[in-house]
């Protein structure tokens, strides 16, 4: 494997920004509504509590705007702000496009390690795969369920 000869810098957000139109609004209120109500009948507090919490996290997450996030790709690892992920943590990575965006997902060693999930501009997808090949194979990736779900939420 060829390794990384100069490091490759990008920056792009956090996460993809969703919009939400009124209707979308709407069904939140009803959904949330309908599931608070049910849990005050049958007196399920906890499940009350993490309603009303699900809904204040969704409306306040939706009127920050994501954070531009400097990243860097050198012979150690992937650099995202501060944070340093060596390439010795992760088994593969792979790449997904969402629409129009794509990003690359580095796949832990450790069985219940988090996946690094890395937004770039599609220019520089070249250059990042094959920076990210010379030190780690490639998977195919694919949506899981709760992903799935969370994109057809729009959340």
């Amino acid at each position: 494997m060829a390794k990384i000869s100069q490091p490759i810098s990008w920056q792009a957000e956090e996460y993809i920004v969703r919009t939400h139109n009124t209707a979308w609004y709407i069904g939140l209120f009803v959904v949330s509504a309908g599931l608070i109500t049910l849990s005050i009948f049958l007196q399920w507090w906890p499940f009350l509590a993490l309603v009303v919490l699900s809904v204040i996290t969704i409306l306040t997450s939706n009127l920050h705007p994501p954070r531009k996030i400097n990243y860097t790709l050198d012979k150690t690892g992937l650099t995202e702000g501060t944070e340093l992920h060596k390439y010795e943590n992760f088994r593969a990575f792979g790449i997904l496009k969402e629409g129009n965006n794509y990003s690359a997902i580095l796949i832990p060693k450790k069985r219940f390690g988090l996946n690094v999930k890395v937004y770039f501009p599609e220019g520089s997808g070249e250059a990042i795969v094959d920076a990210l090949g010379s030190h780690l194979p490639m998977e195919n990736i694919k949506l899981d369920f709760l992903d799935k779900i969370v994109n057809f939420l729009r959340i």
